[in-house]
């Protein structure tokens, strides 16, 4: 994400939030999207945390990704690994608050949607 926050676990926190808003409106949107198509709870709840992970979380858990993988054997290298990350001492902490605040907000909108209205028959009639 390229928002200014704070350093330490208070901006992992801060990052977490803002995955679990981001979280809550894409569920919201693939839950229109699916009750139009006629699409069951699963594959709103599917679609948006794919979707919202990779919008809420895709360029922290790149970096973290690429830090294995890079050649960091030259100072010169790690320095400017190390220099295009936010917080490269809680970038494991980040990635992973984002993705339990996508989970817990696809899961607060599916709680808060499917109990106003149905998506689909869930009856199977043979």
């Amino acid at each position: 994400m390229n928002l200014v926050l704070h350093y330490g676990l208070l901006g992992s926190l801060e990052a977490g939030l803002i995955a679990l808003a981001i979280g809550f409106v894409v569920f919201a949107l693939w839950w229109q999207v699916c009750r139009r198509t006629g699409l069951r709870h699963g594959h709103a709840i599917a679609y948006a945390a794919l979707i919202a992970a990779v919008i809420a979380a895709g360029v922290d858990s790149w970096k973290l990704f690429s830090l294995g993988m890079i050649n960091l054997q030259s100072p010169l290298y790690a320095k400017l690994a190390l220099a295009s990350i936010h917080d490269p001492d809680q970038l494991g902490t980040r990635v992973l608050l984002e993705l339990i605040g996508v989970a817990v907000g696809v899961g607060l909108g599916w709680l808060l949607f499917s109990s106003r209205q149905p998506l689909a028959d869930t009856t199977h009639e043979a």
